[in-house]
């Protein structure tokens, strides 16, 4: 994962050969420019439907010393969601899935942090959608940091989690003829996040 978005061109940017925890430890603002937040859902049990968060914003903390110290808040705005597909935006957006007028944001809280081997940490918090707030650990591939041509310090993580909907009152779905359902309960959440660390 670059530490900026896929259609970044400039290199210009210096990069830590490796993980340097004590150089990781502070306080971090998530840059939306350079991050994702999206999802995957199984579509009529043959493709997938891909999407994304246009609208985001987050604060780290990290302590390379102390991983488990480590913090993360993240708010999303529902209404941004986007698929590629007005109408399915807007279904998303209705009562049926996400009700984005009564419930405009989707939060994470962590509550924990645990690091697995010298890249890879595990963040588990509180997931609230929709009123409901269940728990949800995400597993995050420390890509290391940099400097960009701006003299902003960005620390870079990439990771997966895997929900089912329906734990979070998400239910809507439609009975295909040939067997099946339309919309899979199974959700794949991506995040590819770029934080620059506060001054």
């Amino acid at each position: 994962m670059g530490l900026f978005n896929r259609n970044d061109k400039d290199t210009s940017a210096t990069a830590t050969a490796g993980p340097d925890l004590a150089a990781v430890t502070g306080d971090y603002t998530v840059d939306p420019a350079h991050s994702s937040i999206g999802f995957v859902a199984r579509h009529a049990m043959v493709t997938n439907v891909r999407g994304a968060f246009g609208e985001f914003e987050g604060a780290l903390h990290l302590d390379g010393g102390e991983p488990a110290k480590s913090t993360a808040t993240i708010d999303v705005t529902i209404a941004s969601v986007d698929t590629g597909a007005v109408d399915r935006d807007n279904h998303l957006r209705s009562g049926d899935f996400f009700d984005a007028e009564q419930f405009p944001k989707m939060t994470f809280r962590s509550t924990a942090a645990e690091q697995l081997d010298e890249e890879t940490y595990r963040i588990t918090g509180d997931l609230t959608i929709k009123g409901v707030t269940k728990p949800l650990s995400i597993d995050l591939e420390f890509a290391g940091l940099a400097t960009d041509p701006f003299g902003n310090e960005r620390a870079g993580f990439e990771g997966t989690a895997t929900i089912k909907r329906s734990d979070w009152g998400l239910t809507w779905n439609a009975a295909l003829e040939t067997g099946g359902v339309l919309v899979s309960d199974k959700i794949k959440l991506l995040f590819d996040i770029s934080a620059i660390k506060n001054k």
